[in-house]
């Protein structure tokens, strides 16, 4: 009998044990009931130590442990009574004891988490790093990480999220599967999630490298890149020389507008790995940005040089817009197109670099047939849903309407800080910009993701609860919230600010949130880039954008968001009357002069000649439109769809009415 319940004993004490971190409070019950029937041994008392101390009862654990001073000196015991002090913030205690126990405990998790966590504190970085190498190399070596990884590899993308987060169900403190279920989130564009995951890793274990650097690239993507900046800085305080971690310190100093120290970092680079393709395509980007064209176009051709299949480089160089590629390397591009079947990324850049090439030679046919190649490419991995955007313009026009908005006039922050261009891509935003930011009271930033990023906040946005609150939601807002929406706007888009009284927001889309816009920023100067829809539409289509503008890569749908567009902007101009100034393409470039009086007088700027002189501004721009900006005006463009016109009928189809307006 008496061996029966031994049995049953160690059982509960397997089952307590296994839920201390998932179910502390039932570990806890299961380890009070074991003390009843058996003694407060050492284990019994261990789990009931830590099953308080993961409820953050971290003095009551204390206490219990306390009351059974027989095990005290324990490491075990020891090692919760550290882990309870640091819970407290008694770092001197907890130190203490963990240093006590390097001899005894050296391969426990616990510890070796604990461990680091204190050469943190004492900023000690590279050996915290080094302390967490082995544990952290036995959970990668783990089955369950193996497959995962495996799984994400191989593009299972589903199986690999369910297997990681049964992981993380089961196992909290698995910061492996954590940092993995955050590349997985970065895969999927769900920056927010990589960024709640990484965040719980780095609780865990701040030295943890891979957990950091997937938090800086999701910071990075979301458009929060001081904290970005701030990880990068503390990888490279674990690795100072570790080339991942300074490119991505560089690229993230790059949206910051920080490019020639992100050069002296890529120069140093190329000095190291000047075999490394990547390094000279970034430093080709940054000379692009810098206005140094010859020196971007030789980054790129080394580039081509090293990867002969690199399509990234053969786009580059197209991108420049003012390069033409040579009958040798036009025949090498062919080639690679044959021989890089199986990379995807490789084939869609080669096609619109291509279709370039011939549309240089003014091979028109040609030319679309690789444009449409490339874009049915870079289709299949980047969907799009006509039907989801004009539901979304549907919304926007339900809720705002004049008498809303009317009763909202006195809401938000009065700054008239932000020039807002909306638009269409490749529909002249970026000459604008250009123009506005040639004023000495006027600075471009780039294309803000700060407003869309905000709709996604307010609205409840989240991978896995697809529907938005946004922008119903907004009715419930009351005076002081929308003017802490505009105080927010001016907060985070500081960091992209020099002390100029004006700023330029070059995000496109932010035409469907001017509804927004207006509520929480209403001195806002909002401007309207428009372009003749075919060749707007057509503009779009050749052009390979590096992320979003999903609806580019199918003639049809770019009809379909033009169409969309339009409609939502009749209704800003009905509704918000003399709020939005209209910008057409085609009147700039035939008189510009008058436009840009026109846009300065909008702007309440006094007139500066800089503007008209705006192609002799030497400020870094980074669209695809860089090289182009930095000539006087021309006009070669506006019916240049009209070399493919035989080959656009989906796009003129899908266009319908909106083609009689022009």
């Amino acid at each position: 009998m008496s061996e029966t319940v031994d049995i049953d004993i160690n059982k509960l004490l397997t089952l307590a044990a296994g839920v201390i971190e998932t179910k502390p409070q039932q570990a806890l019950e299961a380890a009070r009931q074991i003390a009843i029937q058996a003694g407060p041994s050492r284990p019994v008392v261990q789990i009931m130590a830590g099953a308080l101390r993961n409820q953050q009862a971290f003095k009551d654990a204390i206490d219990l442990v306390g009351q059974y001073p027989e095990h005290t000196n324990h490491p075990l015991i020891q090692l919760e009574l550290a882990l309870c002090h640091e819970g407290m913030g008694e770092f001197k205690q907890s130190d203490k004891l963990c240093l006590a126990l390097t001899d005894s405990l050296s391969t426990n998790l616990n510890w070796v988490l604990l461990n680091a966590r204190r050469l943190v504190r004492d900023n000690q970085w590279a050996l915290a790093h080094q302390a967490l190498a082995p544990a952290i190399g036995k959970l990668l070596q783990a089955d369950a990480q193996k497959q995962a990884q495996s799984l994400i590899e191989t593009s299972k993308l589903k199986r690999a999220e369910e297997l990681l987060r049964q992981q993380v169900s089961q196992y909290p403190t698995n910061v492996v599967a954590l940092a993995q279920l955050a590349d997985l989130a970065i895969k999927l564009d769900q920056y927010d999630d990589a960024i709640a995951l990484t965040t719980r890793a780095l609780q865990i274990a701040p030295a943890f490298a891979l957990a950091r650097f997937h938090r800086a690239s999701a910071l990075q993507r979301r458009g929060l890149l001081h904290d970005a900046l701030d990880d990068t800085q503390l990888l490279l305080k674990i690795d100072a020389q570790d080339i991942n971690f300074l490119l991505m310190h560089a690229s993230v100093m790059v949206r910051l507008g920080d490019h020639e120290n992100a050069l002296n970092i890529y120069d140093a680079l190329i000095q190291r790995k000047p075999e490394a393709t990547q390094i000279h395509l970034n430093r080709g980007h940054v000379l692009k940005t810098l206005g140094r064209s010859d020196d971007a176009i030789s980054a790129y051709l080394k580039a081509v040089e090293l990867d002969p299949g690199n399509g990234e480089a053969y786009w580059s160089l197209a991108n420049l817009k003012t390069y033409q590629f040579g009958d040798a390397m036009l025949k090498q591009m062919l080639r690679q197109i044959e021989e890089k079947v199986e990379n995807v990324e490789a084939q869609s850049h080669l096609g619109f670099a291509i279709g370039k090439a011939y549309e240089d030679r003014k091979q028109f046919d040609d030319s679309f047939k690789f444009y449409k190649r490339g874009n049915t490419i870079r289709k299949i991995a980047h969907k799009h849903s006509a039907k989801i955007n004009i539901y979304n313009v549907q919304r926007q026009i339900a809720l705002f309407t004049e008498q809303f908005l009317t009763e909202r006039r006195d809401s938000g922050n009065t700054s008239d800080a932000p020039i807002f261009v909306v638009g269409l891509p490749r529909a002249g935003s970026t000459l604008i910009e250009q123009i506005l930011s040639s004023h000495s009271m006027v600075e471009a930033t780039t294309e803000l993701t700060d407003v869309i990023a905000m709709s996604r906040r307010i609205g409840g946005k989240r991978r896995h609860v697809p529907a938005s609150k946004y922008p119903e939601i907004l009715a419930d807002f009351d005076t002081n919230q929308l003017r802490d929406l505009g105080d927010s706007y001016l907060e985070t888009t500081n960091i992209h600010r020099t002390g100029l009284p004006r700023f330029i927001d070059k995000m496109p889309n932010n035409f469907m949130h001017i509804g927004l816009i207006s509520l929480m920023l209403p001195n806002a100067k909002i401007i309207d880039a428009r372009r003749h829809p075919m060749a707007a539409g057509f503009a779009c289509y050749k052009q390979l954008f590096a992320q979003g503008q999903t609806y580019t890569y199918d003639l049809e749908d770019v009809g379909h968001y033009y169409r969309s567009y339009i409609t939502l902007m009749d209704h800003w101009n009905k509704v918000l009357p003399g709020k939005v100034h209209l910008v057409q393409y085609e009147n700039m470039v035939a008189n510009s002069e008058q436009e840009i009086r026109a846009l300065l007088d909008f702007c309440e700027l006094p007139f500066e000649q800089g503007c008209i002189d705006f192609h002799q501004s030497e400020r870094a721009v980074r669209t695809p439109s860089a090289e182009q900006v930095r000539q006087p005006i021309y006009t070669s463009a506006r019916e240049q769809w009209r070399n493919y016109e035989q080959h656009l009928g989906p796009l003129k189809d899908a266009l319908g009415p909106v083609l009689d307006r022009f």
